[in-house]
């Protein structure tokens, strides 16, 4: 792929992609912008695109970190259930 041609994963919409392939554009984004070679009106579109897939991946994570729980230990030691993990 060449850095003008996205593939089919770059043209997919944000809200499609896995955490991991959202954030491989995004950095990749990044990297574009960085070196500065891109034209005004590209910059802008894969600004844009970034920022989406930026949002994307906060929410994936927000939702993670809502689904780990930590293991409650028993008197005995034994797991005796789990809690919501306090992360603040």
């Amino acid at each position: 792929m060449n850095d003008h041609t996205p593939d089919a994963s770059a043209a997919a919409a944000p809200d499609d992609l896995p955490f991991e392939q959202a954030m491989e554009q995004l950095e990749e984004i990044v990297r574009r912008l960085e070196r500065g070679d891109v034209p005004l009106d590209e910059s802008v579109a894969i600004y844009e695109r970034g920022e989406a897939l930026k949002r994307h991946c906060e929410t994936l994570l927000k939702r993670a970190e809502a689904r780990i729980q930590k293991i409650a230990i028993g008197p005995d030691g034994r797991a005796a259930g789990t809690a919501p993990l306090d992360i603040e």
